[in-house]
């Protein structure tokens, strides 16, 4: 990539990272509907984590090899970056499409580890995209912006859930007919949303130096694996720290969406799943609203972060959200009053932003810009490596200690974000500058 960046108005950094919208929609769908539909599907409560391994696992294996593989790419018509996110938006409309069609609990959790794959195909590279396009003073710009698109994609699933649960007949088959029109409307999104970024924003391409050095170097089947084993080698200290609050921070979000929906049956309709099925439809369309809500949250509260960041330092902003988050996980599943839900998940709609942008804040500046795209993989495998912790530990843990209740999950969550906080108070970052911390309105071609 060319060193001389130019700054990027405000609307080009909305084009660009429109595509994130769709890729955080299909997201939103896992976070809220997945869940419930492996429990009309017959799931067990303790068999949740596990059948939820296909998001960290193909997190793990496929964002920093395709962030290595993006790294090492340019094509004079397609790009570095785009080719990767349209392949994986496509494939990820499919599955969308294909999703509620799922007859057998073993064709959906399939289709789940398909549809993971293609969304961490297209993910991984949005963020590296960001640190190619901008120069270092709109990098809190543009990763909050991410942000902004993050609670506004997961807003419209969880909120398409709510209001066709309402308006859609329930039908006579396992998975509900309200459910086939949010992923229906997430097929349309992903693919849409990507087109629209990749047509408004093009690519730097890389110095005669660069290319030159591109195309001379040696490639095989292990490259990726090798270029991620040295980077790993090579790795800034900061990021090993911000690893350590990754593990308590994700392990908690993990526990918090496959047991929100179960949680509000329990709290405010005072049933379960398998003791009346339609209350429990309720119970989920009402976790989609409190879900959507804080992914409103997040979208408000995103920009806003930039300017808290510039003035107390972005470790001081997450360590303050992860605290307003954990304290509501505490609260939530002790509230009765299904409208009372909206006050704890303000708080966590404000921590979503800052964990959507503020840590590659926090790092971005400690990492080489030739190895932006296998960084970001790295962070990525920092987020699913606990994800994986969950999955093979947490159905022993709700099983033999929280009494496979729901509420207790949440409640054990919240305890694990106020321990990430502890753990991002350690972190030592660099000082940023002035122009390093700009605020969005600020921006200008």
């Amino acid at each position: 990539m060319s060193q001389s960046k130019p700054r990027l108005s405000f609307l080009q950094i909305i084009n660009m990272n429109v595509g994130f919208f769709g890729i955080q929609y299909s997201f939103g769908l896992q976070q809220s509907a997945v869940n419930p539909i492996y429990d009309f599907l017959g799931a067990k409560p303790d068999e949740i984590p596990l059948l939820n391994l296909a998001g960290p696992i193909t997190g793990l294996l496929i964002q920093p090899i395709i962030g290595a593989l993006s790294d090492k790419t340019w094509h004079p018509r397609y790009g570095r970056r785009k080719p990767y996110f349209f392949i994986g938006a496509l494939f990820c409309s499919i599955c969308l499409f294909f999703y509620p069609f799922s007859t057998e609990l073993w064709m959906a959790v399939g289709l789940l580890w398909i549809l993971d794959a293609a969304n961490n195909t297209a993910m991984e590279p949005y963020r590296a995209f960001i640190a190619d396009k901008l120069p270092p003073s709109q990098y809190a710009t543009g990763f909050l912006t991410q942000s902004f698109f993050t609670g506004l994609g997961i807003t419209l699933a969880n909120i398409s859930l709510f209001i066709f649960q309402k308006y859609f007949p329930e039908g006579s088959g396992k998975i509900p007919y309200w459910v086939f029109g949010s992923f229906f409307l997430g097929s349309v999104c992903s693919i849409t949303s990507v087109l629209w970024s990749i047509k408004k924003t093009p690519e730097i391409p890389p110095t005669a130096e660069e290319l030159a050095a591109l195309r001379a170097e040696k490639r095989g089947i292990a490259t990726p694996f090798l270029e991620i084993a040295h980077a790993i080698k090579d790795m800034p200290q900061v990021m090993w720290q911000l690893g350590l609050v990754y593990l308590f921070q994700w392990y908690a979000l993990f526990c918090y969406w496959q047991n929100a929906s179960k949680s509000i049956a329990l709290s405010v309709w005072k049933t379960t799943p398998v003791e009346n099925k339609k209350l429990y439809e309720e119970a989920v369309g009402w976790t989609g609203l409190v879900n959507g809500w804080y992914n409103v949250v997040t979208f408000l509260s995103a920009f806003a972060l930039v300017g808290l960041a510039k003035r107390w330092s972005p470790k001081v902003v997450h360590v303050l959200c992860l605290t307003i988050a954990g304290i509501g996980l505490i609260i939530f599943p002790h509230i009765e009053n299904k409208y009372l839900l909206f006050a704890p998940m303000t708080g966590f709609g404000i921590a979503w932003a800052s964990m959507m942008g503020i840590p590659y804040l926090m790092v971005v500046h400690a990492i080489p810009k030739e190895r932006y795209g296998v960084y970001m993989g790295i962070i990525n495998m920092m987020i699913v490596i606990p994800m994986i912790i969950q999955n093979l530990t947490f159905g022993y843990v709700l099983r033999n200690f929280l009494d496979n209740d729901a509420g207790k999950a949440i409640g054990f969550a919240g305890i694990l974000l106020l321990i990430a906080g502890v753990a991002t108070m350690l972190i030592r970052t660099k000082k940023l500058t002035p122009e390093e911390m700009v605020l969005p309105t600020t921006g200008g071609h």
